[in-house]
């Protein structure tokens, strides 16, 4: 078994995913729990079967090795989003307790199973240190940015640091804002995407002056997102491989200026998968090789 994800952009050559029947289960348990979840509204369960369908199979088409998490009654409506439980290191997988109090169960399951299929773990986030997978984003294999906000707090981050500092170069810590407050889904995934090594789609917004100069210093091309297509998950797109990248439909002026740097744009309708519950195409996906 092949492991190491340490990119955001290199050719994904396993993945792990989490079918929706799996964890939504049917639609009264979509009524009974999207609330308490959060969610924008109850997902209908046969509207999220037919986008999934979509959405999966461009996953066929481009990723070779395709392994699904499996249901488990200690986790939630959430455990479709497989990004956040963990990274997958070049040393092995770092779990995450998660900040979300009703993802608690998530971590334990993926470990499970990934160890079944011959991931090993490097380490886990213990004790009063809270981190999900959406704060860790890979600016390239040796340097690595982490939100601190709601739910990556300060004493994750120095548990994380000393787990990869034999392999890992620099670690860039990048404020969160309050934005829409402690409830809402705010990672530092939900406002850059790294598309290639010198492309990234940004919501500057909520952006650090210093971490977006950061960026630019590095000769990383930033793709703005509007307010509008922000909230639509507009910033949230997955590179399958450098440049060719999947992103929910309904964010025209993104995907033109994605094609007009030279990307190829793959999309699925997504409202009910991945609108309802502010999770896009990198938080249903956990890469776990990229080549």
């Amino acid at each position: 078994m092949k492991y190491d994800s340490q990119s955001m952009v290199s050719t994904i050559g396993s993945i792990l995913i989490k079918h929706p029947k799996d964890a939504f289960i049917s639609q009264e348990n979509l009524k009974e729990k999207h609330e308490e979840f959060n969610y924008i509204g109850c997902p209908d369960y046969e509207k999220v079967l037919e986008e999934y369908k979509t959405f999966e199979q461009i996953i066929k088409d481009y990723v070779e090795n395709i392994y699904y998490l499996p249901k488990d009654d200690n986790t939630g409506l959430d455990s479709i989003y497989t990004h956040d439980t963990a990274k997958i290191t070049s040393k092995g997988a770092i779990y995450f307790p998660m900040g979300k109090r009703l993802r608690r169960g998530e971590p334990e399951a993926t470990k499970e199973y990934l160890e079944s299929i011959g991931i090993p773990t490097l380490g886990q986030i213990k004790g009063k240190g809270k981190m999900e997978g959406g704060d860790v984003v890979w600016i390239d294999e040796e340097t690595v940015a982490i939100g601190r906000g709601y739910r990556t707090n300060d004493e994750g981050i120095k548990q994380f640091k000393e787990l990869v500092k034999d392999f890992v170069k620099e670690v860039i810590v990048v404020q969160l804002p309050h934005a829409e407050g402690p409830d809402e889904c705010l990672h530092l995934m939900s406002i850059i995407s790294m598309v290639d090594r010198d492309l990234a789609v940004v919501y500057s917004k909520y952006m650090p002056v210093f971490f977006r100069d950061y960026l630019l210093e590095k000769g990383i091309k930033l793709i703005e997102v509007n307010d509008k297509e922000y909230e639509y998950l507009g910033s949230n797109v997955l590179a399958l491989s450098p440049r060719k990248c999947l992103m929910l439909k309904g964010n025209p002026i993104t995907k033109k200026k994605l094609i007009e740097a030279g990307a190829e744009v793959f999309e699925y309708e997504g409202y009910d998968l991945s609108y309802r519950g502010t999770g896009g195409p990198t938080c249903l996906t956990m890469p776990l090789y990229r080549k």
